[in-house]
């Protein structure tokens, strides 16, 4: 256990997911406060020069980020931290701008030799005059989290317009085909894979996947640990979140996210989605949930973020 730290708790930012980061880190830092440490935050705005200038005034031996989407999980602010010389937890710069962009995260996956859906990448006005793939299939923005801006296109659905519609998440999105079946998802912590989650969204809620609602809504989804499957698919899973992390470059904590086809006659086929590199810390997430399963409390979890920060450094 690390003791006697001073902190500074990255948290909010500018991202889509602001509202998540406060929520993640009011738990982190009651956490690490309970531990022993000192521990300041800092809402990250969008004025950077006061932001360094905040950090710089704190001296903080390692800064926690908790902040979630673009900006705080695609390498931006893991950059600036670099730059001047703090440890932070989580990825660095590579693997968190890697995995933040889900095209290039997909190349990864496909040269390591790990099971994805088949897609590409399309300009969204595309979807305008055609289906780029054969429906069902699932809309994706290249770079956003939390399953922001995901949308599934079933046959014979106006979703295409829909999409086009509101779509504020840049010129390209990922295109893949809808993987029927369980969703299911493997934190990893270090070279460890904790355990598998089955998430069902709530029935009746209103939930067609695992969306953001289902997400962070108390209520909107539940979570079965370990998952009710077959034991070497359970195996399997963890093994390719492991591998997935490692060709990442991840460092500290990650989550994989996969699809298990069980809906067919043959074996049940994993297809894994994307890594998350910044996993929740709020009261309904997965990791932290994983984790207390595992033996290891929520403080213990923030705690060894803490070391292997300052071990990176």
């Amino acid at each position: 256990m690390s003791t006697g730290k001073r902190i500074t708790v990255l948290m909010g930012g500018i991202s889509s997911e602001r509202e998540v980061s406060l929520s993640s880190a009011a738990g982190v830092v009651d956490a690490l406060r309970s531990l022993g440490h000192t521990v300041s935050t800092l809402d990250a705005g969008a004025d950077l020069a006061a932001l360094v200038t905040t950090l710089t005034e704190q001296k903080p031996d390692v800064v926690f980020n908790a902040l979630h989407g673009r900006f705080g999980e695609d390498g931006c602010i893991q950059g600036v931290l670099d730059w001047i010389g703090i440890p932070y937890t989580h990825s660095g710069v590579r693997a968190s701008a890697t995995a933040m962009d889900k095209a290039a995260a997909r190349a990864v996956f496909l040269s390591a030799g790990l099971p994805v859906a088949e897609g590409r990448l399309v300009p969204i006005e595309d979807l305008a005059a055609a289906d780029p793939m054969p429906a069902p299939y699932v809309v994706k923005p290249v770079s956003e989290g939390s399953s922001v801006g995901v949308s599934i296109v079933r046959a014979g659905s106006n979703t295409r317009q829909e999409i086009l519609k509101n779509w504020t998440y840049g010129p390209y999105a990922l295109v893949e085909a809808f993987i029927p079946g369980k969703e299911i998802t493997v934190g990893v912590m270090g070279d460890r894979a904790l355990t598998v989650t089955d998430i069902t969204p709530t029935p009746g809620a209103g939930h067609d996947f695992y969306d953001y609602e289902a997400k962070y809504t108390s209520g909107g989804s539940s979570h079965v640990l370990p998952a009710a499957i077959d034991e070497a698919v359970s195996q399997q899973a963890c093994a390719v979140a492991v591998a997935a992390h490692k060709a990442l470059g991840c460092s500290g904590a990650s989550r994989s996210d996969f699809r298990l086809d069980d809906t067919g006659p043959g074996p049940a086929r994993l297809i894994l989605l994307e890594v998350n590199t910044q996993p929740g810390m709020t009261a309904t997430s997965l990791l932290p949930e994983q984790a207390a399963y595992c033996g290891i409390s929520y403080p213990e979890l923030c705690d060894w973020l803490v070391d292997q920060a300052a071990c990176r450094q």
